[in-house]
Parts: structure tokens; C-alpha cells; sequence
């Protein structure tokens, strides 16, 4: 599949609807994704979508590194699942982003797809402009964690 690259400025409508971008779909058509799967990012305000391919590959990943036998593993491995839920593109592009998600994200009318590798973040526009690092901070970023390698 190919990685999603991009951010792309789009509106939510009363009920929660929003396309996904242009670019995006036709990834995704091309990959034969006809479902994604929506969480909340352990981090940031924002939502993930997953490809359903790349949830699983995430979803055995995860179980690889945990231990079902230990209570604690075990219930990370249940909150990761629990939190997140499948939606469908509707015959326009768009999905139904759920109430709860939108809340709990912080997501109103503005929202910002983010293309990330082999995910899509939904931003409220606002805050992910306020988290953006300047450019000298970027710059040293990279530079401290690419620089010496």
C-alpha cells in the first residue's frame, strides 16, 4: 500500500459527516480498503483512521509484545481494542465520524486530514496548529535525532 502524505483543510457537517480527501480514497480504492477503523491517538488530540489491513497488522503487533496471561498486558490489549470502531465510506467518500470521537478529540467543524505513512490523522485544525513545532525546533529535531547516525 501506498503511504498517505499530505494534510488536506476539510468541514464536518451537523451530524459528524466529512469526506475523507480525494487523494486519500483513491489510495485506499487502489488498495481494495472498503473498511477503516477509527481510535483515538494514545498521544494527541486528533483521531487515527487505520486501514483495516493496517489495524490487524497494528492489533498482531501489539499482541506479539504483550502477554494475555498478564492482567495488566491484558487489559492495554482490551482498552487498544475497545477504543476504536470500523466505519465504511459511504457511495460520496465520506464516513460518520461518532459523537464521542469528535468530542473526545476536540473536533468541531474545521478539521485537517494528516497523511502519516500508513495511517490518516483528523485534527481540530486549531489545535494541531498550536502543537506544530516552529521551524527551528523542527530543524533541531531532525538534527538531534537523525544527525549523529
Amino acid at each position: 500500500m501506498k503511504r498517505f502524505i499530505g494534510n488536506i483543510d476539510a468541514k464536518t457537517d451537523v451530524k459528524g459527516r466529512v469526506f475523507v480527501p480525494a487523494v486519500f480514497r483513491k489510495i485506499l480504492q487502489t488498495a481494495g480498503e472498503t473498511h477503516l477503523v477509527l481510535r483515538k491517538d494514545i498521544f494527541q488530540d486528533c483521531l487515527v483512521l487505520y486501514p483495516a489491513h493496517v489495524w490487524n497488522d497494528e492489533l498482531s503487533e501489539l499482541r506479539s509484545k504483550l502477554n494475555k496471561w498478564d492482567e495488566e498486558e491484558q487489559q492495554v490489549f482490551r482498552q487498544f481494542s475497545l477504543e476504536a470502531e470500523i466505519l465504511e465510506m459511504d457511495a460520496n467518500g465520506r464516513i460518520l465520524i461518532p459523537k464521542k470521537y469528535m468530542l473526545s478529540a476536540k473536533i468541531t467543524t474545521d478539521v485537517r486530514f494528516v497523511g502519516l505513512d500508513h495511517t490518516i490523522e483528523i485534527w481540530n485544525k486549531e489545535i494541531l496548529e498550536k502543537i506544530t513545532l516552529s521551524p527551528a525546533t523542527f530543524k533541531d529535531s531532525v538534527k538531534k535525532c537523525l544527525g549523529s547516525k
